[in-house]
């Protein structure tokens, strides 16, 4: 992990995201992949961020994993924010009649998403290393 400047702090936060789609539908298809891929990493470099990783699941298609490099300024729900709601509309937009049987109102991605911060020591190492301040290693 590396650690990177900002102003006055210095860090790195990774997060790893999940989206989902509307009532799991399996609409995840290989070019669809690759044009979320291709618009979350723009996406994220507008927001300061870095998309590391981006994959679907291509077995169920209805799931799509992001591991993203965040900058301490921007919230974590107004990046979820962006990214769904501009690759929902552009997705539904460019493949409509793939989509139709699906989706008839504007949805694509499912209201809510999983996150989980990525990177670093374990839990307990770092609980370890906190209780252990202040005394001589």
């Amino acid at each position: 992990m590396r650690l990177k400047p900002y102003g006055h702090c210095f860090g790195a936060i990774n997060i790893h995201i999940v989206f989902v789609t509307k009532y799991r539908y399996p609409v995840i298809t290989e070019e669809i992949e690759a044009r979320l891929k291709s618009m979350m990493a723009k996406l994220c470099e507008t927001q300061g961020c870095i998309l590391m990783e981006c994959k679907a699941d291509l077995g169920t298609k209805d799931h799509i994993h992001l591991l993203v490099e965040m900058p301490p300024k921007l919230v974590l729900s107004d990046l979820v924010n962006i990214l769904k709601t501009i690759t929902s509309r552009e997705i539904r937009k460019e493949f409509r009649a793939f989509l139709k049987p699906y989706y008839w109102r504007p949805f694509f991605w499912k209201r809510g998403y999983g996150f989980v911060a990525a990177g670093g020591a374990s839990l307990e190492i770092l609980k370890e290393y906190i209780e252990n301040q202040g005394y001589e290693d």
